[in-house]
Parts: structure tokens; sequence; C-alpha cells
């Protein structure tokens, strides 16, 4: 038996959705009746039904898995006109989930199951009561857009073995750091913080003369680093995003990073924690753990060798 897709449900990869006009009305028993009748390409998971304006959704199973054509073997309408939304919107990326996420969601239609989209290059793909995963992007700022969560877009863009995904940013403000601890000096990690020099700042990374009255406002690293610099222990703020994140079972999932660590990932329950200058691949790797996918390469090496197998 067919059961209901689970939550944010896409046809992966979206040839596995066929489109078809028919010229019956969409009710599960004419649509029983029509697909019955009919030969399903092997592919096939999922047929969106168009008659005039309205839309439906059903899922099928082919008779023989083996043959291009084969009879259907198995049905289930999914959603019928009253709970189908036919979106057309040509900027949206079919094969993404987030991408359908955000479509659909622009759409949202009290009651609406499926969510039809037409997008790029007139292809077509369905997503299943969207429900994005909400991912927190702890990171200090400035700059804005900081560039973990810039790469987290990155990676939600391209990598179509995700679910939706909606990054949040919690940003640690140095400015707000400044402004809460009032200090006659004040040594920061770099340039990079977007605060002026002068006028009692200064930059770590420029090994500057010392200052027995400036405050660091750094991570653990660069509390290490004054310490070989200048042979003492600083007053300090902490800015480390990886020390901000709140512990607990019901805590969101989080993405930040951390200076210490200086290659791969690191996950510790909800919470994924890249180097401060991580590439994309680890960005990727974090994003599919916090999501519950494979590592890249596992999955689509075996859909492969099944592909390879069958054709």
């Amino acid at each position: 038996m067919i059961a209901e897709p689970a939550p944010n449900t896409i046809t992966r990869p979206y040839r596995g959705l066929s489109v078809q006009d028919v010229d019956i009305p969409l009710t599960p028993a004419a649509i029983g009746d029509l697909l019955r009748s009919r030969e399903i390409y092997r592919r096939t998971a999922f047929l969106v039904l168009r008659h005039g304006d309205q839309t439906a959704l059903a899922a099928v199973r082919p008779a023989d898995p083996g043959p291009l054509f084969s009879p259907v073997a198995e049905l289930r309408v999914l959603s019928g006109p009253d709970t189908t939304v036919w979106i057309s919107d040509p900027g949206t990326d079919v094969g993404n989930a987030s991408s359908l996420a955000a479509a659909a969601l622009r759409h949202q239609r009290d009651g609406a199951l499926a969510y039809v989209v037409q997008g790029t290059f007139e292809h077509v793909n369905f997503i299943w009561r969207p429900a994005p995963v909400r991912i927190r992007v702890t990171e200090v700022i400035p700059p804005h857009p900081p560039k973990l969560l810039a790469m987290a877009g990155q990676v939600v863009a391209y990598d179509e073995d995700l679910p939706p995904v909606d990054l949040v940013l919690d940003a640690v403000d140095v400015r707000d750091l400044v402004a809460a601890h009032p200090a006659p000096h004040y040594l920061l990690p770099c340039r990079g913080s977007g605060v002026p020099a002068g006028g009692g700042v200064s930059f770590l990374d420029t090994h500057p003369p010392y200052h027995e009255d400036w405050l660091l406002i750094g991570c653990e690293r660069s509390r290490q680093f004054h310490e070989h610099f200048y042979l003492t222990e600083p007053s300090r703020v902490d800015l480390c995003p990886k020390a901000r994140v709140v512990a607990g079972p019901d805590r969101d999932r989080v993405l930040t990073k951390c200076c210490l660590l200086e290659r791969g990932v690191e996950i510790d329950g909800a919470t994924a924690v890249v180097p401060w200058g991580a590439n994309l691949d680890e960005v990727r790797a974090a994003l599919r753990a916090l999501c519950g996918v494979p590592p890249a390469g596992e999955g689509p090496v075996s859909r492969l060798a099944e592909a390879a197998g069958r054709e």
C-alpha cells in the first residue's frame, strides 16, 4: 500500500513526476478509473493531473519496474483540487527542496497539502506539506551578511539532497559587545571586526604595542595569541559563537564555528561546528548532519549502481 508522503516530500529526481492534462473530473474515483487503464513509465512515482485550472496529485507504482512502460499496479490519490495549489514561478529551481518550499510558502493557502511548482526551464515538481527545517546560524558580525551564513546559503541552493532549510542568523555583534563593556582601550582580533582603528582601538593581528588597560574582545584563540605576544593574561570578553550555543534537548539546530577547530566538522547533538576558515565541503557536511542526510557521495553512489544495473 502506498503511504501518505512525509512533510517536505518532493520527487527526487523530479523526472519521477509526470504532468498530464486530462478530460475528467478530478475526483478519486475518476482518477482511479483513468489510471488503472493506463501504462506509466517505469521511473514515474507521482502524477500531476490538470483539468483546466484544477490540479490533483497521485502516487503510483508500476506493475513491473523492468520494461519502459508498465500498467499501474497501485495508486493513491494524495490531493485533489481543493488541497492542491499550482504555482508558476520561473525563478524556482524545482530540483531544490528549499527553493520549492519558498515558492510554496509565498503562495500558502489554508488547507493545502500539495504545492505543484512549474519553475526554471518550465520543469515541474511538487512539495508536500512544506515545513522547512530551521537552522540557526550563530556567527560574528560585521561583516553583514557574515561569511558562514552566506556559505550556508550557497550550500542550501545547490545541494538537492537537503530538505527545505530556513537559515536564521543569530548574530554576535562586536559593536554591541564594545558598547556593553566600556573600556579605555579595546583590542579586537582583526580589522574585519567592523570597528575603525584608532581612538582607543587596536587589532591583535597587527601585533600592536602593549596597553595595560585594554580589553580584549575575542575568543580563546585570541587569548592564546595575546599570551604568546605579551606574556600576560588579558581582561577579556568572549565573542566565540560556539560559546553562545544553548544546551538542552529542545534547542534549535545550530550551525556555528570555532577557531579552535582547525579542520573538519564537529557534531554535538543539534549543533554542528565548522572551523573559522571553513570551506564549502565542511559547511555542506555540517548542514547534512543537522538535517539527517548521509554524507555526500554515499547515497548517489548506491543509486548510480542501481541505475546501471537496470539500464
